[in-house]
């Protein structure tokens, strides 16, 4: 069934069908359990199709079906007979379903060294509903998950729409595993990672890893040429990210276990070429005292209150002499004098690192309303001296009632005032985008708040003459001002009958 991937969340179609027939099988399971249940499904099906498709080829060469090298050198995994669909589609309806699957995962585990100790294998406990689990193997089995032809990315797309489903369905907790697809786009597309390394040292569920190597692909570029780093603390959200990445071909390092980024640094000495992050916002009680002398602390001791100011600086500490970084911040970040941060900000503006600043929508995160800023830092930037500021506040659509997501053209505009920046050639436009000096920025304190840079977008000329309009005005609220007289003085007279005076 091909599917156009030209639009990522907006084409929906195919995996839109997938998600509302899984979702009416989810019956009363909490969303965060059910995700488990479904990702894990996916996988199985999709290693499995893959395993069945390098299986016919093998056959129809005549070769060896079994030799597990001949589904290595491919970047396929193999999977042993009791694991393959057919086993699972077979017993979807008996009791055992459960103890099947979670069978499947520990023999695909034992046959592949990448995949230890990392798929779910809880389907077999009891207060999973098997009727309901036997046909969400029904609803997976009815679908052909390989392409034929140019997109093969099928599952990897379903993998990510389920994703961003569930996260809506969990709120706040999703901010854990899941940044919105724009966000990521915005900053992939502005650092375009075309090769070296790339690490985000909180990782969620791989998207900004995906959608970098998405940029790759697109650009007619070798994905192999991308080295991925990462870790998480949280092993659930590791685990998802390392299956979302396998189901792509990407082969990363997020580190032997899940790990706290701060008080373990799982790639202690990497330096990165390119950083995306969405760290959590103003994460409290992060350090205990004992990370108060760390090396990564190079522009000021960040508050234990809030983490932002140590994110960034962890990522500063872990650049390459030409890297780059694109992050998530919230706009506290931009002007907050407590704690030191505005030393600390002082400090790395004047190192000339903050190439720049885009103010972003509100009500694009299912897990927040506080609004954020994207930052772009660059170790060696092409304007020394200079900052782009970038007012994106009133961009973006409403997709439904909660929810704003910013278009292809949105990202186009702003990826395009990127460049025209890098090459010296932008102009400021009022109301969206300037670029602007270290000394304006120190006479505005050091503050990187957009809107102080970019001003006002100006308001196009009606035409009307300046003193017909002024006549017009102050006759309008002429006569609004007697109607308001008017109406006050009906009031007292109603409340005066009743015995009320004003």
């Amino acid at each position: 069934m091909p599917v156009s991937t030209a639009n990522n969340t907006a084409s929906i179609g195919f995996e839109q069908q997938i998600w509302a027939a899984a979702d009416i099988l989810r019956g009363n399971m909490d969303a965060a359990e059910y995700k488990h249940v479904v990702l894990g499904l996916i996988f199985l099906k999709y290693i499995s199709d893959k395993f069945d498709e390098r299986y016919r080829e093998l056959e129809a060469d005549d070769d060896d079906v079994e030799d597990k090298d001949a589904y290595a050198e491919v970047n396929v995994f193999f999977v042993p007979l009791s694991a393959r669909w057919s086993v699972i589609a077979e017993s979807a309806h008996r009791e055992e379903i459960g103890t099947v699957i979670d069978n499947a995962m520990r023999a695909i585990e034992k046959e592949n060294k990448r995949l230890k100790d990392i798929l779910p294998k809880n389907y077999a406990r009891g207060e999973l509903d098997k009727r309901r689990l036997g046909n969400v193997v029904d609803l997976f089995t009815n679908i052909q998950m390989i392409e034929h032809g140019a997109d093969k990315d099928i599952l990897g797309r379903v993998y990510e729409y389920c994703l961003a489903k569930f996260a809506e369905r969990e709120g706040k907790r999703a901010g854990e595993f899941y940044t919105p697809s724009c966000v990521v786009r915005t900053l992939v597309e502005v650092l375009q990672p075309f090769k070296g390394r790339v690490y985000d040292p909180c990782c969620g569920s791989g998207g900004m890893f995906i959608q970098s190597t998405d940029f790759v692909k697109n650009h007619s570029g070798n994905i192999g040429n991308l080295s991925v780093y990462g870790q998480d603390a949280n092993p659930t959200t590791r685990k998802m990210a390392l299956m979302n990445l396998a189901i792509r071909g990407i082969e990363a390092d997020l580190g032997g276990y899940n790990a706290d980024t701060f008080h373990n640094d799982l790639h202690p000495t990497l330096k990165a070429d390119f950083i995306l992050a969405n760290p959590p916002f103003n994460l409290s009680d992060w350090n205990d005292g004992s990370l108060n002398d760390d090396q990564r602390w190079k522009y000021g001791l960040p508050p234990s209150g809030n983490a932002n100011f140590a994110w960034l600086q962890h990522m500063i500490y872990h650049l390459a002499p030409n890297g780059k970084i694109g992050m998530v911040l919230a706009n506290g970040s931009l002007s907050s004098q407590s704690g030191g941060e505005g030393e600390i900000r002082r400090k790395i503006v004047e190192d000339d690192l903050v190439e720049g600043i885009i103010a972003m929508p509100t009500q694009l995160f299912y897990t927040t309303q506080i609004p954020v800023s994207l930052w772009f830092i660059g170790r060696n930037k092409k304007q020394k001296g200079k900052t782009l500021f970038i007012d994106a506040r009133r961009m973006g659509t409403m997709v439904n009632r909660r929810l704003r997501e910013m278009t292809a053209e949105n990202v186009a505009k702003i990826t395009a005032a990127f460049e025209a920046f890098g090459h010296g050639t932008i102009e400021s436009v009022k109301g969206f985008c300037a670029a602007v000096t270290t000394e304006e920025i120190a006479r505005q304190d050091y503050i990187l708040t957009p809107g102080r840079y970019v001003g006002i977008e100006e308001q196009e000329d009606d035409g009307e003459p300046f003193e017909e309009k002024m006549a017009r005005l102050t006759g309008d609220l002429s006569v609004m001002f007697k109607r308001s007289h008017e109406l006050e003085d009906e009031i007292r007279k109603r409340l005066g009958a009743i015995g009320y005076e004003i």
